[in-house]
């Protein structure tokens, strides 16, 4: 089965976070073991149709490469797609479908490396480690991890193929996403300044969050190589009210903070705190008024590998000479493996582009796949190669 044969199975399952992946997973198990390769599956304790899956072919007791990919698409619903979206399409030299890009493109080109892998003389191991839910926090990858702990030897590198256009990735940023729940008191609207309106707390909040990104923006350590080099703050939904004749009692927002290396989420969130309290005495609010109750919904670690490692000289030795450096606007497990094992150098390389993902029509370029297959055929001859 070519790469490209694979990813049209891989789009026809609708594995959208928080659904089920395991037939997917099973699909792809089923490959691994008609090749002789043994895998195993870690579900989620709590629902096992989400899994992620492990597999290694070659020697066990030695470090080898490590190629991580999430089996989780967002949804499609209510996107002008036109092509379905669950039913790979090819089109002028492109693959259309949901997760094409992100990432089933690299998901398809790991399998096939490995069941071609299986056939070569290994003196260090490739690995595969496919997960569940990362697109909303990396939240299955971190079950496999707590499996593998104290299992194997820890990876000399482990390459996370999201899409970069086959560039390599050494870094992202943090981050920390967060739950702020406004209080108020429910009251007639035509007594309004008697409560306290849940929703003006959510105000004076905001206007923080947004003086807080012009300091970062300012005054904020500035990491070279990010599109947006400095820490943002970014508002992502706001739920509150429920009549315009109703003081609103309640008034719950999502918000994040996405942090260079030099930054942490932590004193971030306090500053944002210091300045509601600020602006809620400035604004004069309600003498019952409280501040915002915030809690941390999930967070990832941030990632940086040194340009001049030995890791990115090797990855460079399997891409075209002229293959550019970059650090990526979005995150990846990435930073949770070096958490995992603190020596592994992490890098972030796939075919397709982030440009495309998540949105109607989200495609790959075939010229993509390819360059992805020929990286990971060089570097199966790399680890078949003596030390």
């Amino acid at each position: 089965m070519s790469s490209l044969d694979l990813l049209r199975e891989l789009i026809a399952f609708p594995s959208v976070s928080l659904t089920p992946n395991a037939d997917l997973m099973a699909r792809v198990q089923a490959l691994l073991s008609e090749a002789g390769i043994a895998s195993t599956l870690v579900s989620d304790p709590q629902d096992a149709s989400r899994c992620n899956l492990f597999a290694s072919v070659g020697p066990q007791d030695t470090a080898g490469v490590l190629l991580s990919g999430h089996t989780d698409v967002v949804p499609a619903k209510g996107q002008p797609w036109t092509f379905p979206p669950f039913e790979a399409t090819e089109r002028d030299g492109r693959i259309y479908g949901r997760g094409s890009s992100d990432m089933k493109g690299f998901v398809a080109c790991a399998v096939v490396a490995m069941i071609n892998a299986a056939r070569q003389p290994l003196k260090r191991p490739l690995l595969l480690a496919l997960s569940f839910d990362e697109e909303i926090g990396c939240v299955g990858v971190r079950h496999l991890l707590r499996a593998l702990e104290g299992k194997l030897p820890a990876p000399s590198l482990c390459i996370v193929g999201e899409p970069t256009l086959m560039k390599i990735g050494t870094g992202h940023k943090g981050k920390a996403a967060y739950r702020a729940m406004c209080c108020g008191q429910a009251g007639h609207s035509g007594l309004a300044p008697r409560f306290v309106n849940a929703i003006h707390t959510a105000t004076d909040l905001i206007a923080a969050l947004r003086e807080v990104q012009q300091e970062l923006a300012e005054s904020g350590p500035q990491e070279d190589g990010y599109a947006i080099p400095y820490s943002t703050v970014h508002v992502g939904t706001i739920r509150g009210g429920r009549a315009l004749n109703i003081v609103p009692e309640e008034c719950e927002l999502d918000f994040e903070i996405r942090n260079v290396s030099e930054d942490d989420p932590a004193q971030i969130l306090a500053h944002i705190l210091e300045v509601t309290r600020a602006r809620m005495t400035a604004n004069n609010a309600h003498p019952d008024a409280a501040p915002p109750n915030v809690r941390l919904i999930n967070a990832y670690p941030g990632l940086a590998t040194d340009e001049d490692s030995s890791a990115v000289r090797l990855l460079t030795s399997l891409l075209p000479p002229d293959t550019v450096r970059t650090k990526v606007a979005f995150g990846t497990e990435g930073g949770l493996f070096r958490q995992q094992w603190d020596r592994t150098p992490v890098l972030i390389c796939g075919p397709g582009s982030i440009e495309v993902a998540h949105k109607a029509d989200e495609y790959v370029e075939i010229s993509q796949i390819e360059a992805c297959d020929l990286m990971l055929s060089r570097l199966t001859t790399y680890l078949c190669s003596p030390d």
